[in-house]
């Protein structure tokens, strides 16, 4: 009999999808300005309705702030993450993921359910659905388990894919080319 994993043919077929460290820096970086400039915005805002306006000097020091921190704040979130940045591996023997500080799950084709994109841009998440539970094998090692929704009785897992090289539309492409009856 033969087993799931088994595969019969070239295994050389490997299609890696990965996280570039520069694109996911420049993308900390304008969520991190986006945020600190908004909160110096309102800063001054509370300022002059508490009836002390900044003076020249403070609008520096804030002008300062904008420009430091954001660079300064996405340079340590990505040295947090620097070898645990998501990646996924579509194979012959079947999908192989994990999530930016998650450990890897490795699911056979036959045991794939149903795949499916979730929101836009840098945030696209790709959702995975297993048949069954135990088709999923979640991996050893360091990082945290694999992130995971659940519905009922139903187990879907989640990789952020949004920043991922090549661009999620090539890794549906993907996926519509082994599943073409699931994505």
């Amino acid at each position: 009999m033969a087993h799931i994993d088994e595969v019969l043919g070239p295994d050389d077929d490997t299609v890696t999808f990965f996280q570039p460290r520069a694109m996911v820096y420049v993308t900390m970086l304008w969520v991190v300005a986006a945020v600190w400039i908004t909160t110096l915005g309102l800063f001054t805002l509370l300022r002059l309705a508490l009836g002390t306006p900044p003076t020249g000097a403070d609008l520096v020091v804030y002008c300062e702030l904008a420009l430091i921190v954001p660079v300064v704040v996405a340079a340590l979130i990505l040295l947090a993450v620097w070898n645990r940045l998501g990646w996924l591996h579509s194979s012959m023997r079947g999908l192989d993921f994990a999530a930016t500080g998650r450990r890897p799950v490795h699911i056979p084709w036959a045991g794939i359910g149903e795949v499916a994109l979730r929101y836009r841009g840098p945030f696209t998440e790709l959702i995975i659905t297993p048949v069954d539970a135990d088709f999923a094998e979640p991996g050893e090692g360091p990082g945290r388990p694999p992130r995971m929704r659940r519905r009922g009785d139903r187990v879907a897992y989640l990789v952020d894919v949004g920043l991922m090289s090549p661009a999620p539309e090539v890794l549906i492409a993907e996926l519509h080319r082994r599943l073409p009856t699931k994505v």
